[in-house]
């Protein structure tokens, strides 16, 4: 290669790094531009959640169900509107999702503080994990830098999101996906430490499946008929339903797992080593659980200059 090749080829790879690196997220990124923005989220979050812990769940959940749709860019924020159907409403979240009130009361203290600024995406992603450490579980530092989506789709939802029956192989499928590993995996769904669940998603497993402890089988029966009650819902951790701690894994050692897709994850296969691991070192789940919530907070994030910064998260500007 002639010297001018070379030097081109080396101008090359510095543009192609820049870009690169400009576009990589950094948990310092609004460290200029909105000093105090993070004291600011935990604030509203721990008031949110004094009044009422299970938002904790909730907003956690918001953070999954956004990043496994095409990507962390708040577009399960967006409403419906006459000529646009977005996320919120599609099969996995109709009547479940919520919280968005506390998204909301962010935003608009982010405005008058820092207008234009912050992305309803990166405000997701520290609600979670502000959530997450107000209800014991670990903190862990987010990386920043996301812009916000100008569309949504409920067909991508519907396809995206593993439903409450999926098998090992079928939740494996979908996080792998999703550039997640089976390791990935088993620590995400440590989230279902905290929250509940609808009768409808949890009946199937409680009265036809045989890996479930009949005990325990037979309580949850007495809030969810075989037929009816569709909405009742039920912790999915029964002792300690508002604390995030590495319950749901005993649980699910003792086959007390709620959802069907949870007890799949320990079926006497090569994955059972992960929960019982982590269902006596809560340690190990702590450390596990924030490395896989800042892998899955890296997916197809939208950076530099696409998509655009949302003044109100539930349309685009």
């Amino acid at each position: 290669m002639s010297s001018r090749a070379a030097a081109a080829a080396f101008l090359v790879l510095l543009v192609v790094s820049a870009a690169a690196a400009a576009a990589r997220l950094s948990h310092k990124y609004y460290s200029t531009s909105c000093p105090g923005l993070q004291p600011l989220v935990r604030r509203i979050v721990d008031q949110a959640l004094s009044q009422d812990p299970a938002l904790g769940a909730a907003l956690l959940r918001l953070f999954f169900h956004d990043c496994f749709v095409n990507g962390c860019d708040a577009s399960v924020l967006l409403d419906d509107t006459a000529s646009f159907t977005g996320e919120k409403n599609a099969a996995p979240n109709v009547n479940s999702l919520r919280g968005f009130e506390v998204i909301d009361a962010i935003k608009a203290s982010v405005e008058a503080k820092c207008s234009r600024t912050v992305s309803c995406a990166d405000i997701v992603a520290l609600a979670a994990r502000d959530s997450v450490a107000a209800l014991g579980g670990p903190y862990w530092a987010v990386y920043l830098g996301r812009r916000d989506a100008q569309t949504a789709s409920q067909r991508a939802a519907v396809a995206n999101l593993p439903p409450p029956g999926a098998s090992l192989s079928t939740l494996l499928s979908s996080f792998g996906a999703k550039g997640l590993a089976a390791g990935d995996m088993i620590a995400l769904s440590g989230a279902h430490t905290i929250g509940q669940a609808r009768c409808a998603n949890f009946r199937q497993h409680i009265y036809n499946d045989t890996d479930v402890d009949p005990g325990f089988a037979a309580v949850r029966q007495l809030g969810c008929e075989a037929s009816g009650g569709d909405s009742l819902t039920a912790p999915l951790d029964v002792r300690t339903p508002l604390v995030f701690d590495n319950e749901y894994y005993r649980n699910l050692v003792a086959r007390k797992g709620l959802l069907h897709s949870d007890q799949q994850l320990f079926d006497g296969g090569q994955y059972d080593y992960l929960v019982r691991r982590y269902s006596v070192s809560q340690t190990a789940f702590f450390t596990d659980f924030a490395a896989a919530m800042v892998k899955m907070g890296d997916m197809s994030p939208l950076t530099g200059s696409s998509g655009e910064i949302r003044t109100n998260c539930r349309r685009w500007n």
